[in-house]
């Protein structure tokens, strides 16, 4: 059946919405966009709810209105801002000899009661990069193998509760409910990277207006991610400073004669700042040089923080940039050049049904990215803002038994390679297999009641599961 979603990408500068139909066959058709300039923003995050919420409101109605649809609920982006990332695992014996989605549901929750996440900080994505059968490493997807024991390694994303509230307060102010958030990072990397670049390993930078995001891919998985305060808008209030002409005025300076080759002697006439009737020249050599010197310097913060990452052998794909800053003439060049020579591709967000001109430049690898995210494009297994299992298999399988607390509190001594078998055996005695029903969202629930009879299994059951397990 056919499904419509609201995608929201807030960023720096600008917020675009974007509705599109997604088919059975997770096939997307692009129906409706809309942008408008970011207001009560900074640095990604919002600082005043009233104004975030009349630009988000802008973008949507344009969005609704070239869409023809009055779509209630959204997925939004969330800057990678105040976010704090750690990797956790956990380890879960497997009663049946088979490993379901209910065990990876119940090791990658383990991995998350292990992470012991501050109280302030609540979880954005718990992305796995590592699944462990038996002691066979790196099994891309565990799901139907014969195994007495998985563990998994994650990469859990986090971030403040009060970013989270907010953000949500000001979605909702625009008369729309928060479905579910992803990191902005996350999202470009969606729209961006082919399955190679996945598979060997690649860092996908996603340079903004006033910030950056990287994320590093390597094996389909998410291995680390940062937050960078720099961002085209850097370049702008340089030229501004050293021209002494107006921000707008430099603007425009910069998206005409932004290039990073060899510059001419040709002179330009900029209005001063302060007194706009006059004006003086400048030469392009000047306007090249500072440009040069603001972009050579974000470079060399992006080439510290994938060197920061400790994954730089991982990336045999090499780095990936979008974003609007990619638009400076020779920046690949001047990549290649800072980062050890490393492969650099400047990206567009790929090809989808109905993408209209304007959704190809590289500003909008976010928004995009929302959209193939909603139709199945993130990794194979997550637990997302939801606390819920998202999955990429074909079956579309919704569990109503929950992961509760006093399951967590038992696996706690299974969370550890050392733990005895006997003790693993007898601390993961299942409960019983819950009911499955299709469900088009593809995903695993973690919050809804367990039924009566699933509390009290019957007593012979329960020892007999444990005397298979510890013989």
């Amino acid at each position: 059946m056919k499904r419509t979603v609201l995608a929201i990408d807030i960023g720096s500068t600008k917020v675009c919405a974007i509705i599109a139909e997604i088919e059975d066959d997770n096939s997307a058709q692009i129906i409706g966009a809309g942008i408008s300039k970011a207001q009560g923003l900074r640095k990604g995050s919002i600082t005043n709810i009233e104004l975030a919420s009349k630009s988000i409101k802008a973008a949507l109605n344009d969005a609704r209105r070239v869409a023809g649809t009055d779509i209630k609920s959204a997925i939004v982006t969330i800057s990678g801002a105040y976010t704090k990332s750690i990797n956790s695992s956990g380890i879960v014996n497997v009663p049946n000899r088979e490993i379901t989605l209910k065990e990876i549901n119940r090791v990658m929750h383990t991995s998350l009661y292990n992470a012991n996440i501050p109280n302030e900080f609540e979880v954005l994505h718990a992305l796995p990069y590592n699944f462990k059968v038996d002691d066979q490493d790196f099994i891309e997807d565990p799901l139907g193998m014969n195994a007495a024991r998985l563990e998994v390694e994650t990469h859990i994303i986090t971030t403040q509760k009060s970013n989270l509230n907010n953000l949500r307060k000001a979605v909702k102010a625009a008369g729309v409910d928060v479905e579910s958030i992803v990191l902005s990072g996350y999202a470009s990397a969606i729209a961006v990277l082919n399955l190679d670049e996945k598979e060997l390993g690649a860092a996908v930078v996603d340079m903004g207006g006033n910030t950056s995001n990287i994320v590093i891919h390597s094996g389909h998985a998410i291995r680390y991610n940062d937050f960078l305060g720099v961002g085209s808008n850097h370049i702008t209030n340089d030229l501004s400073m050293a021209l002494h002409t107006p921000l707008q005025t430099a603007d425009n300076v910069k998206m005409n004669y932004g290039s990073l080759y060899t510059p001419s002697n040709d002179l330009i006439e900029l209005p001063v700042i302060g007194d706009e009737t006059s004006t003086h020249e400048v030469s392009l050599e000047v306007v090249h040089n500072v440009i040069y010197a603001r972009v050579e310097e974000t470079l060399m913060i992006i080439a510290q923080s994938i060197e920061k990452s400790g994954l730089k052998d991982h990336m045999g794909a090499g780095i990936v940039l979008t974003g609007g800053f990619t638009k400076i003439e020779g920046l690949r060049e001047l990549a290649v050049a800072i980062l050890d020579n490393m492969p650099v591709r400047l990206a567009k967000p790929s090809d989808m049904g109905g993408l209209f001109d304007t959704l190809r430049d590289p500003s909008y690898s976010g928004a995009v990215g929302l959209i193939k995210y909603s139709a199945g494009g993130y990794t194979p297994y997550e637990i997302d803002v939801n606390k819920r299992m998202r999955h990429a298999s074909e079956e579309a399988i919704h569990y109503e038994a929950p992961v509760m607390e006093e399951d967590l509190t038992d696996l706690e001594s299974t969370s550890f390679p050392s733990a005895p078998a006997a003790s693993i055996a007898k601390n993961s005695v299942p409960k019983s297999e819950p009911k499955a029903k299709n469900d088009s969202s593809k995903m695993v629930n973690i919050g809804s009641n367990p039924h009566k009879h699933d509390e009290q299994p019957n007593l012979f059951s329960k020892f007999w599961n444990w005397a298979t397990q510890l013989f």
